[in-house]
């Protein structure tokens, strides 16, 4: 069993940044691709970006090049840097595991 533990959000002016964390238990964490996702309220859940055990990054285009997905596999920790924040990235993050473990969220607000 994994637990995933999402921490980092919070209330961000546009323009701003937050960094969001996704702490694992379980060591089987560092061997697999971590995601993170998000939900806007009344949206569908999307896919945000993924990090492959090898460090492999993928970024869905509408925060390509605002934010950057990390990991630290001795911490059994995945990062999300998120910069340039829109309001439109408002939404509860996730991160979830290749198999399918997800964390309970963390909410993140782009407001003046």
């Amino acid at each position: 069993q994994v637990q995933l533990v999402e921490s980092g959000g919070g209330l961000a002016q546009p323009g701003g940044s937050l960094r969001l964390s996704c702490a694992a238990s379980g060591s089987i964490f560092r061997l697999n691709t971590v995601g993170w996702h998000r939900q806007a309220p009344g949206m569908q859940r999307e896919w945000v970006a993924s990090i492959t055990r090898g460090r492999t990054t993928f970024y869905g285009d509408s925060v390509k090049g605002r934010f950057t997905i990390s990991r630290d596999n001795a911490k059994n920790t995945v990062y999300l840097q998120m910069n340039s924040l829109k309001p439109e990235d408002t939404g509860v993050y996730y991160c979830k595991t290749s198999e399918n473990y997800w964390g309970q969220g963390t909410q993140v607000t782009v407001s003046s």
